[in-house]
């Protein structure tokens, strides 16, 4: 039987952290259920694509927008199940047990892992702990958790937006019966370092809230761009 996962990863100049990303997706193809691996990249000034052709990945350009990347990378994707992954975030050992186990018995549910940083303390805890209570009680599950789905409920769901931000929030609200992987997905605390935790945690929460209230995403897009870097 071919292998059924199609690996989705938006980039926008993220040499230094893909290879980590790449190399915790490893176990996955050794236990046969990658079938391939699409980078949808937009537009890196650096070597992000050469480091995602050397491991055979399939690459697609665009202009820099997470939610018009992840369109056309899921478009161009052909496996039966879709696996999104940002590039700054690393699987936990094991996880392929717990995908093959999902696809398996999860009756096709859209799925997604459990938070945790990259980055020792209490405040990575507890951001971390918000963000998966978040994903449970409200089924708000964000991008840096990763998204497990069946390529058919994607294109029933509308699939992502083409905006440039809460492009993941636009499309869990339309999923039903999303539950949590038994296995985690480790994600950089990069930002949260440099901004500070408090004030980097807050002022996600508030563009959460624009967001969810009926703020326009490019709106939003232009806050954004004052508090973050340029990886993606």
């Amino acid at each position: 039987m071919r292998a059924e996962i199609s690996i989705v990863i938006p980039t926008l100049n993220a040499e230094k952290e893909l290879p980590g990303c790449l190399e915790t997706l490893m176990e996955g193809l050794a236990a046969g259920l990658i079938r391939e691996l699409v980078v949808s990249d937009g537009g890196s000034k650096d070597a992000t694509v050469q480091v995602a052709e050397a491991v055979g990945a399939r690459v697609v350009t665009g202009p820099a927008s997470r939610g018009g990347q992840l369109q056309q990378g899921c478009t161009e994707a052909q496996g039966n199940w879709l696996l999104v992954v940002h590039a700054d975030t690393q699987l936990a050992a094991g996880w392929s047990s717990v995908v093959a186990q999902h696809l398996d018995q999860g009756q096709g549910r859209p799925a997604y892992f459990s938070l945790r940083f990259r980055a020792t303390g209490l405040m990575p805890v507890l951001v971390a702990a918000w963000a998966n209570l978040r994903a449970r009680v409200f089924g708000l599950p964000f991008g840096d958790q990763g998204l497990l789905i069946r390529r058919c409920d994607y294109g029933a769901a509308g699939g992502y937006p083409d905006q440039p931000l809460m492009e993941d929030v636009a499309l869990v609200r339309r999923l039903n019966g999303l539950v949590a992987l038994q296995s985690d997905a480790l994600t950089s605390a990069k930002r949260y370092q440099q901004q500070g935790w408090l004030r980097r945690g807050t002022r996600n929460l508030w563009l959460q809230l624009r967001y969810l209230t009926g703020e326009r995403p490019d709106t939003l897009a232009r806050s954004y761009e004052r508090g973050r870097g340029d990886e993606m």
